[in-house]
């Protein structure tokens, strides 16, 4: 490869992180429909050729802005749950999950925010965004199952991870509405109410546990 070949491609994988890191704070500010060609042009001092070579057309855009905020914030939130508590009850570390996820999402809010808008938007349906929002919906709910599992291993694992799929849609439901009420109501303590969600998930597990 030339010298010219390889200060092409620098300087191309360098727009396209440019674009994604001025589509996320413009999408995260005005939302998606907001969120025009001509802005990022303007933001980026970017060619509209340059966006189009990366991303093909809006809706690809979008998608990856999605899959690189989401992929980023799983990371984080995989450092944030690095050290378990390695003793306790089911309920201590059930609660100790869903708080120190609390506290990730309350430093790094637009990723979720990005999200919830588009799931409910006409633009959930676009061919290149849909599949993404799956995607990422499929892989936060295996996230969260993986924390329960881990909150019950005692249980044994094939135990834990049945009683982590029976509360997985259940926990992702609880902590998006109390995602939702937050930007609603920011002088709510988020951690406060995962501690509540922890309460209420450590019920149904129990009833499950007794009924099994």
């Amino acid at each position: 490869m030339s010298e010219a070949q390889r200060t092409g491609n620098r300087r191309g994988q360098r727009s396209r992180e440019e674009i994604l890191d001025a589509a996320s704070r413009v999408m995260a500010e005005r939302g998606y429909a907001g969120t025009s060609i001509s802005t990022l042009i303007t933001k980026t001092g970017l060619p509209k050729s340059a966006i189009y070579h990366h991303f093909h057309s809006k809706g690809g855009l979008l998608s990856a802005v999605m899959e690189r905020g989401a992929y980023d914030f799983f990371e984080a939130m995989r450092t944030a749950h690095a050290e378990p508590p390695a003793s306790g009850t089911y309920l201590e570390r059930l609660t100790w999950f869903l708080e120190s996820t609390a506290k990730v999402f309350m430093v790094r809010p637009d990723f979720l925010r990005l999200h919830l808008v588009l799931m409910m938007s006409n633009e959930a349906a676009d061919v290149e965004v849909e599949p993404v929002i799956r995607q990422v919906r499929r892989d936060g709910r295996a996230y969260m199952e993986e924390q329960i599992a881990a909150a019950y291993v005692d249980l044994g694992p094939e135990r834990a991870r049945s009683i982590a799929e029976q509360l997985g849609y259940f926990a992702i439901a609880g902590f998006d509405g109390a995602f939702v009420a937050w930007q609603g109501e920011p002088e709510r303590d988020m951690v406060a109410q995962m501690g509540q969600l922890a309460i209420a998930l450590d019920a149904l597990a129990t009833s499950t546990i007794a009924a099994s």
